[in-house]
């Protein structure tokens, strides 16, 4: 039996909100469990949890991470990230004081900004955008949201962006048109699959929460569950989406996040030029440690 180093923490969690909860297993190396042993503990957790993030001391960064759903191998989770990179500097006095940290995932290396220090919260930058030139038609979403076409907005642009994952971003009318979707699991993993998208994410600048400026809900029925409650990835996307529509200016905003008006998740966004010009979105929040003990493998 394998006895590993195991915590559940709630990522982007907030005094009113519940955030994202992942599991999170720590090992000396990452290979020091196979891909089959990885997949297995994200399966015995389906329903616990919406990811595990797996971390282990990096060789040429300071952290390597990889992710599973009970699904799959996930190329990259937002929120475990926030979760272990929290929890990693909170348990670690000598990184107080650390301004940047870096990681690396399966497809990219990483920076991470430190702000445990003044806010309790750590800021990731996300993968570099690519912007896909499928089009996908608004009748067929509102199919698969189980939605009326109206809901949708059909003056803003619906687009695929990957910000880590491959992201269906689509517009809709206002805040009830948000919160009232409610696809079915396996009809949506369907048309993600047809149309080559990881997660869909839906979005209105109609808010409930002052000092918010957009409500987002994203749904993730390819890695298995139908609703990702508060996610980095997915708002990631949202941001290059912004910012190539010329409707944000990279300025630090809040997204609010999930199907409760009044009891939302808190997503920070944003971004900075890099040093080849390009605009890299960045995604923060706290996160907090629920449960902390061993996982027992056997």
């Amino acid at each position: 039996m394998k006895k590993l180093r195991f915590k559940k923490i709630d990522a982007f969690a907030s005094r009113n909100s519940s955030g994202n909860p992942a599991a999170v297993v720590y090992l000396n190396k990452l290979d020091e469990l196979s891909e089959d042993e990885k997949l297995r503990i994200a399966k015995e957790l389906k329903g616990f949890v919406s990811e595990v993030g797996y971390a282990a001391p990096g060789t040429e960064t300071d952290y390597e991470l990889c992710y599973f759903s009970s699904e799959r191998e996930v190329a990259f989770c937002g929120h475990a990230t926030i979760a272990i990179l929290n929890d990693i500097v909170a348990n670690n006095e000598a990184l107080h004081s650390k301004r940047t940290l870096s990681i690396t995932t399966r497809t990219a290396r990483l920076q991470v900004e430190n702000r445990y220090r003044d806010e309790k919260s750590v800021y990731i930058s996300a993968p570099p955008p690519r912007f896909s030139t499928k089009e996908v038609r608004a009748a067929d979403i509102a199919r698969a949201l189980n939605c009326d076409p109206d809901d949708l907005n059909g003056s803003l642009p619906i687009q695929i962006v990957n910000g880590g994952l491959e992201t269906l971003i689509v517009p809709m009318a206002g805040l009830d048109c948000v919160l009232c979707v409610g696809p079915e699991l396996q009809e949506l993993k369907e048309f993600c699959l047809q149309i080559g998208a990881d997660i869909v994410l839906l979005y209105s600048s109609e808010v409930a929460s002052p000092g918010s400026q957009y409500r987002t809900r994203v749904f993730a029925p390819t890695f298995g569950y139908l609703e990702d409650p508060a996610t980095g990835s997915g708002n990631s996307a949202f941001g290059y989406y912004l910012l190539a529509q010329d409707m944000w200016q990279g300025e630090q905003i809040k997204l609010e996040q999930n199907g409760f008006r009044d009891a939302p998740n808190f997503v920070q966004l944003f971004s900075q030029r890099t040093d080849t010009g390009d605009n890299r979105v960045w995604f923060g929040g706290g996160a907090v440690v629920k449960i902390d003990g061993q996982y027992c493998l056997e």
